[in-house]
């Protein structure tokens, strides 16, 4: 018989993290464990109010489940089980650090994936003054930096990290705040700046702007991307899918949104919510799939768990057995 517990977690930035909807100080996570014969298997996710989800309502619907999983509910029948969505992401991803422990297996084994290796990732440099974002990129390691933009200030945000950090490739996030009539100017200025990719440049919703969107930086989807049934779709707008397995609903549909984005002729990038290892571990290793990944979640938290993720030079090195999978 399989057990159900779940913990409500807040942890502590190391420093402010904001972006153009606002700013943070802390990570709101939950974390489920899945017992059966002695072994433990676990999940993190991250509720979020961009999706209309809370902690509460977010483990309301964990609990629910306990009754089905002590019946026989696997990761398979969980699918259908529940919609897609941070709930779903702990529980199926619990399903699979579980499966690995039982069966002496990892995850990437069972999953199918390629075999783990250090991935270069994004490191996020968060909103603030132009001034500050380039002090920021100066300290920062890694050579693939994330900028948070949203204002009239945008574009002396870019130029002075480019300035600070010429050495480094820039993604530009606006979080769907960037204006549709100067938009076109900022691609092109960008391509010039060391930009390889811009995130959501538009709400979710109004991205019918980006039937004809300038050729000189790739545009990724985030805040439009979900599920893998938002692929095709996604592909006549953008060249790029943010895969985020706290919105796909876990592990299981993360790698069919990938398959389904590289089918489709679009790249991927493998994402994630500010949050600790137990919840970035299995994106990493879906990150073998990516084209890029953007896994710097553990490196604001004050404090991440035992076993947590190394992080070197830019890059996120695959999890321990202890940690996950």
């Amino acid at each position: 018989m399989t057990t159900l517990s779940l913990q409500k977690i807040s942890s502590p930035l190391g420093r402010s993290f904001s972006i153009s909807r606002g700013s943070k100080l802390s990570a709101e996570t939950i974390v489920v464990t899945l017992e059966q014969d002695g072994k433990r298997g676990r999940g993190e996710c991250v509720p979020y109010g961009r999706y209309g989800e809370s902690v509460a309502s977010v483990a309301a619907e964990i609990e629910a489940l306990q009754v089905k999983i002590k019946s026989g509910l696997d990761r398979v029948a969980l699918q259908e089980e529940m919609s897609p969505g941070a709930a779903r992401c702990a529980v199926d991803c619990a399903f699979w650090d579980l499966e690995a422990k039982l069966s002496g297996q990892p995850v990437w084994q069972l999953a199918g994936l390629p075999e783990p290796q250090p991935l270069q990732t994004a490191v996020t440099i968060v909103l603030d003054s132009a001034e500050e974002m380039a002090r920021a990129a100066k300290m920062t390691d890694g050579r693939l930096l994330k900028l948070k933009l949203g204002g009239r200030e945008d574009m002396s945000r870019v130029e002075a990290v480019h300035a600070a950090r010429p050495d480094a490739r820039l993604i530009l996030d606006a979080n769907e705040a960037l204006d549709g009539g100067v938009f076109p100017d900022i691609v092109m200025r960008s391509a010039k700046l060391g930009v390889v990719l811009i995130e959501q440049p538009f709400p979710a919703g109004d991205d019918a702007l980006l039937m004809r969107r300038p050729p000189e930086v790739a545009i990724c989807a985030d805040e439009s991307a979900h599920t893998s049934r938002d692929v095709q779709d996604l592909a006549r707008r953008y060249d790029v899918v943010n895969v985020k397995l706290d919105k796909t609903g876990g592990l299981t549909e993360g790698l069919a949104m990938v398959r389904e984005a590289k089918a489709a002729g679009m790249g991927v990038m493998v994402g994630c919510m500010v949050a600790g290892s137990i919840s970035m571990a299995p994106a990493v290793l879906l990150g073998g799939l990516a084209d890029a990944v953007d896994l710097d979640g553990p490196l604001w938290l004050a404090k991440d768990v035992p076993h947590g993720l190394k992080y070197l030079d830019g890059h996120v090195y695959p999890p321990k057995p202890e940690l996950w999978g």
